[in-house]
């Protein structure tokens, strides 16, 4: 055969050539400064070595695919080149998952090398390094067996005594672990690097240098883009066959695979070979150093400026990656070294100039001649960030509390959008994929047994360890990871890939909350406790009624079809990386903490609150309040789940998505007026008048029809509002150092959703009547209703949660003062409205030293 190349082919072969060109000379170039500079070949060096072979057989099948029809179509492509075309695409498929593994193994093992005292980013990498490697034998094990028999691949006509498995299938699969890992890879040395203290033009150039990984990432989502239209025309199928076997998937999906798959094929070689490029650029430092020294310094930057010495601020991570003998005895980059080779991160801060260690001993002998006497004139540094440390949160008073609540309420609201977008993706799914109730159910439960197992086990660990902070950056990285996995489930139509995105989703939310309820309860006065989780409570509810809306005007338009789902796909690709961004954004926003021994000393226990029996009234309270959340959860979900077939019942002319959107209103605007009604009202006998509501209204909507009953039924949704914050904020007090298990407990108890809404589901489905469906909610919120029966019945309950207006607090600093609940309400609303930069005579008053007058007419 000629070497002919036609349609796509030229394209593709010129850019494989391109790209595996520029990669090969990278990796010689970063070779070169190894062995001949640094004089020392690494574990990671090796490991990209490896990837630039597999990099190179992966560019190979490409191009002689090209020569055999590869980007082609179909038609075009004679019938004795289809074998040998199978074959090289086989052969593309195979290597794809080794060179991704081989190049970011090489990645990860040159990030341990950074420190060897952050364990939490040591252990981070291994992770990421298991995760990798796992992910990657499995994925190419799938690819290699896509068919069985294997030979089977290459044939043009699938036998039917075989089996095979859509190779683009494979890959959108595939897409969720490469871009998590690219992720994961591009964001774990940024808390140690953004900590160094370095001048301006190395600054610029280690951001450059490790922000590289973006552009992978990108080139990912755009081969994604072109799999796409495979993944529309299978989804396609599935809608059109009520049955179909593997073979007839493949060959459908496959029609002028060589045409579409071509472009994929060739973004995947500039995804690999720019990477391995990407992972090249550390390396070459040594080189840039000798031949263009003036690239490493900017014009403000002087010899003096010792920014190999600046530590992370706070941390001794960088100690032994910037070791002060290994420095002092650099003078040039190719002196010889009497204590081996410098360091990579050496390499990608240290200024390499003659006159440094000249500077460097000058500034040291000055700094000893004058330390004992005055501070000497240190250089000037530009840091990344300067992260202090904050006021505790249970010290504020409420005008410093509104940027740190504010901050976190953003997060409600995130939360909110994102579940009332779940929720409206579910029904979706379950309308495309022809989900029987049952299904639908259990995608319900998947969702809230997330709740349970996510406090437990990740919240805890991290919110006892690191703080609350912490699980906002770490929830979020997981909520990513559960949205970035949805695209595989709807590629696959899968019903246990839907329930575990919903789990994973759930899981990520569930350790954002552990943290974010109690920090808005815990950060100011506590007095306001209730109020301040309303109504970030109530902007999170608003989250939950704008989503649908958006969802159901943007995606769907009311259309069944395939592509309406596919058009999810990329919304929640949007929403994940969105969420990524987020995770680190909140790395480095300032918020305060709270240690257990400040949560202790904050606690506001009374002599003789008491005990029953050998148990602490504190633990009985948070007993009645985990039982008290599980069961409104529960009751909550139910009225969620049935609400559309109650309307369907009462009267089926009713627009559900209207008056699912009333019914969400009315439950966000409870919140806002309970938090109103909080400043003079306590807060049991607002749980005691909820719940009662709840159950009042819900037992008239059963029994009426027509306007009344939906009438009832929204009324109800306006009761459930305030109960979640009712209940979570109230047993905290007074627990001191338990504050933060109280919290682990009460946001597992959301797991109640997964165990009522099924029991209401099954009465439903059986007899047809949900109406009477409903009692199961009235069961719930009667269960419910026992810990406000304990708060309002029992005095020593009473004690604990009832805030008092004489105990001390952030804002009253002087023993005996008699400012009434009423007052300190229009305290806090002054100072809200007059913004953080104002001080109110108030405040001046309650922080004035002993002895101070002022004129208070």
């Amino acid at each position: 055969m000629g070497f002919d190349l036609q349609g796509r082919s030229n394209a593709v072969f010129a850019v494989t050539i391109i790209m595996v060109s520029m990669s090969t000379l990278f990796v010689l170039l970063r070779m070169v400064s190894r062995a001949a500079i640094v004089k020392k070949i690494s574990v990671d060096d090796y490991f990209i070595i490896l990837a630039w072979i597999i990099a190179f057989g992966l560019s190979f099948a490409i191009c002689y695919g090209t020569a055999w029809g590869l980007g082609r179509h179909e038609i075009d492509v004679p019938a004795s080149w289809q074998s040998t075309l199978r074959k090289a695409d086989y052969a593309f498929t195979v290597l794809y998952q080794p060179a991704l593994m081989a190049l970011k193994t090489s990645i990860l093992t040159f990030y341990l090398t950074f420190s060897t005292t952050h364990r939490i980013f040591k252990r981070a990498c291994i992770a990421t390094l298991v995760v990798v490697n796992v992910g990657g034998v499995a994925l190419t094990l799938v690819t290699v067996f896509q068919c069985r028999p294997v030979s089977a691949t290459f044939r043009n006509v699938i036998p039917a005594s075989a089996s095979c498995t859509d190779i683009v299938t494979i890959y959108l699969s595939s897409a969720p672990l490469n871009l998590i890992t690219d992720f994961a890879i591009l964001f774990l040395p940024m808390p140690i690097l953004t900590a160094m203290r370095l001048p301006r033009k190395q600054k610029i150039i280690l951001l450059i240098t490790f922000g590289f990984g973006i552009f992978v990432a990108a080139v990912d989502v755009v081969r994604i883009a072109y799999l796409q239209s495979a993944s529309e025309t299978r989804l396609a199928e599935i809608q059109s066959e009520t049955h179909h076997n593997d073979g007839a998937s493949r060959n459908a999906v496959q029609t002028d695979f060589s045409w579409y798959a071509s472009f994929s094929f060739m973004w995947s070689v500039i995804e690999v070979n720019l990477s391995i490029m990407c992972a090249c650029v550390p390396g070459l430092k040594p080189l840039v150093a000798r031949f263009m020294p003036h690239i490493l310094r900017g014009p403000g930057d002087a010899a003096s400026q010792i920014g190999s010495l600046s530590m992370p601020v706070g941390t001794r991570d960088m100690a032994e990656a910037h070791r002060i003998p290994s420095v002092l005895s650099l003078s040039h980059p190719l002196a010889e070294e009497d204590d081996g080779p410098m360091g990579m991160m050496d390499f990608l801060t240290t200024p390499n100039t003659a006159e440094f260690s000249g500077n460097l001993a000058r500034t040291q002998t000055a700094q000893t001649n004058t330390s004992r006497h005055t501070a000497p004139d240190l250089p000037t540094f530009f840091d990344f960030v300067n992260i202090k440390k904050k006021k505790s949160m249970v010290q504020m008073t409420n005008r410093e509390s509104v940027f740190p609540i504010a901050m976190v309420t953003v997060l409600f609201f995130i939360w909110g959008f994102e579940y009332g977008l779940l929720d409206v993706l579910n029904q979706q799914f379950q309308r495309v994929a022809h989900m029987t109730p049952g299904q639908s159910t259990g995608i319900h439960s998947a969702y809230f047994a997330g709740y349970l197992f996510g406090p437990l086990t990740v919240g805890r660990l991290v919110l006892q360890n690191w703080g609350f902070k912490a699980c906002y950056s770490v929830g979020l990285a997981i909520f990513a990871c559960g949205t970035l996995i949805f695209w595989p489930a709807a590629v696959l139509t899968s019903f246990p890939a839907f329930c575990v995105t919903n789990f994973i989703v759930a899981f990520g939310l569930s350790c954002l909350e552990v943290a974010a309820n109690p920090f808005i309860a815990l950060c100011g006065p506590s007095e306001f406790a209730e109020v301040r989780l309303n109504l970030s409570q109530g902007v999170q509810a608003i989250g939950s009624v704008v989503a649908p809306l958006i969802a159901n005007k943007a995606f769907f338009h009311s259309s069944l079809d395939a592509t309406s789902l596919v058009s999810t796909q990329w919304a929640y690709l949007g929403i994940s990386l969105a969420t990524i961004v987020l995770a680190v954004a909140y790395y480095y926003v300032p918020l305060p903490e709270a240690t257990d021994d400040e949560l202790e000393d904050a606690s506001e226990r009374m002599d003789g609150q008491g005990a029953v029996g050998n148990v602490g009234v504190v633990w009985v309270t948070l007993g009645f309040a985990v039982f008290s959340q599980f069961c409104n959860v529960g009751a909550q979900e139910v009225n969620a789940t049935t609400f559309g077939s109650y309307l369907g019942a009462v009267d089926p002319t009713y627009n559900q998505a209207n008056y699912t959107a009333i019914a969400h209103t009315a439950f966000a605007v409870s919140r806002f007026l309970a938090a109103g009604l909080g400043f003079w009202i306590k807060p049991r006998i607002l749980l005691l008048g909820f719940y009662i509501g709840a159950i009042i209204f819900q037992a008239l909507a059963m029994h009426y029809s027509g306007d009344t009953g939906l009438a009832m039924m929204i009324v109800v949704f306006f009761m459930e509002g305030p109960l979640f914050s009712l209940i979570f904020a109230q047993p905290l007090r007074g627990l001191g150092r338990q504050t933060k298990l109280a919290s682990v407990l009460l946001t597992a108890a959301i797991s109640g959703g997964a165990v009522f809404a099924p029991i209401s589901s099954h009465i439903t489905n059986s007899d047809h009547r949900p109406m009477y469906s409903t009692v199961v909610a009235i069961a719930a919120f009667a269960g419910g209703t026992t810990l406000a029966i304990w708060l309002n019945g029992s005095p020593m309950a009473r004690r604990q949660v009832d805030p008092s207006k004489d105990a001390t607090s952030p804002r009253e600093s002087r023993p005996g003062s008699t400012s009434s609940r009423a007052s300190r309400a229009l305290s806090f609303f002054s100072i809200s409205k007059k913004g953080v930069g104002d001080a109110s005579a108030v405040e001046y008053r309650e922080r004035k030293p002993e002895g101070t007058h002022i004129n208070e007419s």
